[in-house]
């Protein structure tokens, strides 16, 4: 029997204090979730009946080897992909009982992306690349809230660049923008400071935290990056598609020993 990593009993006592709006029941729950890729005779089994929840109003780091299941456990909590079996639920919402369109929706309405190649669109503007996820809803920003968030990421005076003038961390400021002012009740960071330099980089970790603390929206990020994890409430560990350690107010050095026993690294 696996092991069950229950997060909202730990991910809490992390290193800043986090305002939790609705305690109502956790932001992300997976349910014996596994995910096979291939064919009869030919498959890898990324997640292997992986049960786990993310509380809401935390910041969670997911950590592990390449090929321990941390990008695929990503990919099916965010809807990106179906698991083979199992459940997964979102802000109480079954996403493996929804279509493709109802899903698309969901995910545009509650849940926020953010990567490490920014996925921004080059020929808009900073503006209008914030809000976008309001335009494809057909719904009309708020343009004063949308300025005041990018002043308060210091891109005040950036507001009509593209993402072509901007440095690399500007651009992933833009990208964090663009997923929280929509208020999801999850963003999913994947190697969000995999592209930055250290200054940059702990720029966009003080950005998701300040996102946790002032909004209590949920983060889970995947991360190669010790000093990036430890900047979350709790780490989970993965290997061979399953969790196999939580660390509760993690430190760098914590996370890079734990993480070394896995054989982990980039």
């Amino acid at each position: 029997m696996h092991t069950v990593y229950d997060m909202t009993r730990t991910a809490h006592a992390g290193p800043h204090p986090t305002t939790i709006h609705d305690r109502s029941g956790p932001a992300v729950e997976l349910r014996q979730v596994t995910r096979r890729y291939g064919t009869a005779g030919a498959t890898v089994t990324a997640l292997d009946a992986v049960t786990l929840a993310f509380p809401r109003g935390s910041f969670t780091a997911v950590m592990g080897p390449s090929g321990s299941g941390k990008s695929s456990l990503l990919h099916c909590a965010a809807g990106l992909d179906r698991p083979t079996a199992g459940t997964v639920l979102v802000d109480g919402t079954e996403l493996t009982g929804l279509d493709e369109t109802a899903l698309t929706r969901f995910r545009r309405d509650r849940m926020g992306f953010v990567f490490q190649a920014f996925n921004l669109v080059p020929t808009l503007t900073v503006v209008q690349n914030v809000v976008l996820p309001f335009e494809l809803a057909g719904r009309r920003p708020d343009r004063t809230a949308v300025v005041r968030l990018l002043d308060r990421l210091g891109l005040g005076d950036r507001l009509d660049h593209r993402p072509a003038q901007l440095s690399g961390g500007q651009q992933q400021r833009v990208a964090i923008a663009r997923a929280v002012l929509t208020r999801p009740a999850v963003v999913f960071a994947d190697e969000p400071t995999g592209a930055l330099d250290t200054r940059a980089a702990r720029e966009v970790l003080d950005l998701l935290r300040d996102t946790v603390f002032r909004t209590g929206q949920t983060i889970v990020m995947v991360t190669h990056d010790p000093v990036a994890a430890a900047r979350a409430d709790a780490v989970v560990f993965f290997a061979d598609g399953r969790p196999v350690d939580t660390v509760v107010r993690p430190d760098a050095g914590t996370v890079a020993a734990r993480l070394a026993t896995l054989g982990g690294g980039r």
